[in-house]
């Protein structure tokens, strides 16, 4: 962790600037511009050096002069008035981060502080989730845990729902070291099955529910599953991946049936279908199991699988331990403004970690009660948000853009939403949201589902991510290095560790691992395979290693970050890197809130890759020239689109958004789009291309592109 304070330190003092060096030996070369490199891989300005050497020379003749002609006294207070003059000449920009930042690092400190003794405290008694939730149920079993449609479920019900489960199971030889997904949508009784699977001391995948064939499949497979409990109106995406399926693998269908209104589940009794176990009359059959602590392997233990989106590939299964949940979600609770007293709404999806952890945690550790809905509708969300009395609200930055997109409304105001946490709303969506909507606060956090770090922003800072102490650095291992733009590889000192990027210098965001504690352990993913791709070794010390998201990252002086790109989603043009994010969030800010999705595309002969930008225009009402204008104001113009392709729609990771849409994580899909390039003959779509003589979006057509192509007309 010294290597983390000395760098950074180092980054906001001039006099004395790390400058990393690419060979392993010093050379003539390593000494230049009065400056020589240590051991460590810091270098030292002379000139630096010798002023702080001659202040310090000074401040002693003046204490000895002092002390001589007047007495130890008056030396005590000139040595003082000149330390003080010293750390302010010397040091004044720290001084001025310090005085800027303390407030926002000391407030962080004192909530990091509550999540370690909440940690500390499970992993102490060891218990999993489902004995957490037990614990909250009795403190108050008749409070509202979901709300969902017209149906309350008291947290009692929930408990009792789960037992229910776990009886079932055991009945069915579901037992410790087994593995149980669960396709299902946001119904109240997903996460109270899941609790019951996890009470025996089985695993449960959460599959989402958008996939179908080979990746449904894949995501059965990959987990080396025991069992499936899907939704009967999943019943035909079952079928047809059944051939792909191991023949030992048995199946639960689960109707949905709402509570009645004595509170009791409805009493249904199906037959079974073939292999087929009917669950939901299994489960009328099956009392509930008297409540006994879990039996899995407590805190550390394995409690969920959650798939990556996929974007690129096939989706991976992340590990889930109730350790990672607790830190995920009381990094949000605490650092986020949440209460215990809240009332959340949640359209998020509870297959990824942002609903099916971060959200389901303030109700399972914390006692919130959650408002669960099926399928995100923009114009309802407000509306929602009013009619369950919510106080706080679960978002992604696409729902936002979508929200923000509805036509102005009287009711815009008339909600008693105090906060909003979430990830991945943009900067240039984030004032006009706050004013239009009067939210008091926006706690954006980041954090990859199967790392080991997360990071909130805790004071509204718009367009920030979270941040990291610069006065404090080391109190939280997380740190922004230098790589590769090409290759994604970090970029080595002459020691062979990890360089850290400076202030406004982009660089990938890491974690430093500690297997011992919780909140800095990573449990990667189930293919061991592809965990060991996300780990970086030899970062700060020899023989430590760090998670590495792949996530291009961005710090201020101040240490607030913000989120640039994907690794992989940058690309160079004009001897420039673009920015993906940056070009899709300028486009969709000019051409009122249309989706967009920006790739880099290769032209023969052509150094670097020409940007190209899908924007969705069904009814053929995008100006393009108007577009020209005001990119031109927006982004730099290496980074303006050379090439503009019209859709009908964009493929998203979920389903394509619309008034009320079944979601997914609504990050764009391009690796198709990247593959058909700009060439007619393989897109249906309108093409066009920026003239630089006229400074227009043109038509391009088959002609057009073999001149492209060939040199005759230059982009």
């Amino acid at each position: 962790m010294a290597a983390i304070e000395v760098t950074v330190d180092d980054n906001m003092n001039k006099t004395d600037t790390t400058v990393q060096k690419s060979e392993a030996k010093l050379t003539n070369g390593d000494v230049e511009k009065g400056k020589v490199v240590s051991e460590s891989g810091t270098s030292f300005s002379w000139p630096a050096v010798m002023a702080i050497l001659g202040a310090v020379a000074v401040m002693g003749a003046a204490c000895a002069v002092a002390w001589i002609y007047v007495g130890w006294a008056m030396s005590l207070k000139v040595f003082a008035i000149l330390l003080i003059v010293y750390l302010f000449a010397f040091h004044w920009k720290w001084w001025y981060i310090a005085f800027r930042t303390a407030p926002r690092d000391f407030k962080a400190l004192y909530c990091y502080i509550k999540i370690l003794i909440l940690t500390r405290r499970f992993n102490k008694r060891n218990i999993a989730m489902p004995d957490m939730f037990h614990e909250v149920t009795k403190k108050h079993p008749n409070k509202a845990c979901f709300l969902f449609e017209d149906e309350i479920w008291t947290f009692k019900q929930v408990e009792e729902f789960s037992l229910r489960v776990s009886a079932a199971l055991k009945a069915q030889g579901i037992s410790k070291g087994h593995t149980v997904a669960l396709f299902m949508g946001n119904y109240p009784q997903m996460p109270a099955i899941w609790l019951g699977i996890t009470r025996v001391g089985a695993v449960a995948p959460l599959i989402n529910t958008n996939q179908r064939g080979a990746a449904l499949a894949h995501s059965i497979n990959i987990a080396h599953c025991d069992a499936v409990i899907y939704a009967d109106e999943f019943q035909s995406a079952m079928q047809d991946v059944s051939n792909e399926l191991k023949p030992t693998l048995k199946l639960f269908k689960f109707t949905i049936r709402p509570l009645n209104t004595s509170g009791d589940a409805v009493n249904v009794v199906e037959s079974s279908e073939g292999n087929v176990t009917d669950l939901t009359g299994l489960l009328e059959r099956t009392p509930p199991a008297p409540w006994a602590r879990s039996e899995g392997d407590g805190f550390q233990g394995k409690l969920l699988y959650i798939y990556t989106s996929g974007t690129t590939g096939l989706p991976k299964a992340a590990v889930i331990s109730s350790s990672r949940m607790v830190f995920m979600a009381s990094g949000v609770h605490y650092l986020g403004g949440l209460r215990a007293s809240d009332v959340i709404y949640c359209p998020m999806p509870l297959y990824h970690s942002a609903g099916g952890c971060i959200t389901m945690g303030q109700a399972m550790i914390f006692g919130c009660t959650v408002v669960l809905r099926l399928k995100f509708s923009a114009s309802g969300y407000f509306s929602d948000c009013i009619k369950y009395k919510a106080t706080a609200a679960h978002y992604i930055g696409e729902m936002c853009r979508y929200i923000l997109a509805t036509p102005p409304s009287p009711v815009d105001k008339q909600h008693r939403v105090r906060v909003m946490y979430g990830n991945g709303m943009r900067p240039q969506v984030w004032n006009d949201f706050v004013k239009r909507f009067g939210i008091k606060r926006i706690s954006e956090f980041y954090g990859a589902t199967e790392g080991n770090a997360n990071i909130v922003n805790i004071d509204s800072k718009p367009g920030a991510i979270g941040f990291v102490s610069r006065i404090i650095p080391a109190v939280y291992p997380i740190a922004i290095i230098k790589v590769d733009q090409d290759t994604g590889e970090p970029i080595r000192n002459a020691r062979g560790l990890c360089q850290l990027a400076k202030p406004h210098e982009p660089g990938v965001f890491i974690g430093k691992i500690n297997p011992n504690n919780p909140a800095r352990a990573y449990l990667g993913y189930v293919d061991k395979a592809a965990s060991d791709k996300k780990v970086v070794h030899d970062v700060f010390t020899r023989g430590d290693s760090a998670f590495i998201s792949g996530d291009i990252l961005e710090a201020d002086e101040l240490g607030y970050l913000y989120f640039r790109d994907r690794t992989g989603d940058t690309f160079r043009w004009r001897g420039e890197n673009v920015s993906t994010t940056e070009v899709e969030a300028a486009v969709s800010r000019v051409t009122d809130h249309r989706d967009a999705v920006a790739y880099g595309v290769e032209i023969p002969n052509t150094e670097g890759r020409a940007g190209m930008c899908g924007i969705v225009d069904p009814n053929g009402t995008l100006d393009l020239d108007k577009l020209v204008k005001d990119l031109r104001k927006d982004i730099p113009a290496y980074a303006q689109p050379i090439f503009i392709r019209i859709l009908d729609s964009i493929d998203l990771t979920g389903e394509v958004p619309s008034e009320i849409t079944q979601f997914g994580t609504f990050k764009l899909r391009k690796v198709d789009l990247q593959k058909e390039g700009f060439d007619p003959s393989k897109i249906k779509d309108n093409l066009y291309y920026l003239d630089v003589k006229s400074e227009k979006y043109l038509s391009l057509g088959a002609e057009e592109y073999q001149k492209i192509i060939t040199g005759q007309i230059r982009l």
